[in-house]
């Protein structure tokens, strides 16, 4: 695997773990990663394998092996209160992004913007579901 020139095999592999930690950063607001959250992130990962950046399809085609894995174990072992929770997840995030800045400019600005993407898509899963179940036709102010 070698998604990144500037990266190590093992530095690449660290950072399949960068969608995953943002999508229980988005998902942590409420204090924990539900199930439409985490359904939605595992979704989310599955498209990006197609939709992504073209600088990031074999990044995201070896990310989404792991994905579902490593967002089931992850959640398992973090720390369940939200503030603790929250702030190893930003450590964890900071040591990544340490690798991140190893990147050339494109490369880290595509990661960047893919994990924006990423984070939006998992804060919005509740809204998604609950607006399609109540509001089924749009209607303008709540759905659009």
């Amino acid at each position: 695997m070698k998604h990144f020139k500037n990266l190590t095999e093992s530095e690449n592999k660290a950072l399949l773990k960068f969608p995953v930690y943002i999508s229980l950063l988005a998902a942590n607001g409420d204090g924990k990663m539900d199930e439409a959250e985490k359904k939605e992130a595992i979704k989310f990962s599955h498209i990006k394998t197609y939709s992504a950046d073209e600088l990031l399809v074999g990044f995201y085609k070896e990310a989404d092996t792991v994905f579902e894995n490593n967002i089931s174990q992850l959640d398992d072992t973090l720390p369940k209160e939200k503030n603790s929770r929250e702030s190893v997840i930003k450590h964890e995030l900071s040591n990544l992004e340490k690798l991140v800045l190893k990147l050339g400019d494109e490369d880290r600005a595509a990661l960047h913007h893919s994990m924006r993407t990423f984070k939006e898509h998992v804060s919005q899963a509740h809204h998604s579901v609950l607006v399609d179940f109540i509001f089924p036709i749009p209607i303008k102010g709540f759905t659009y």
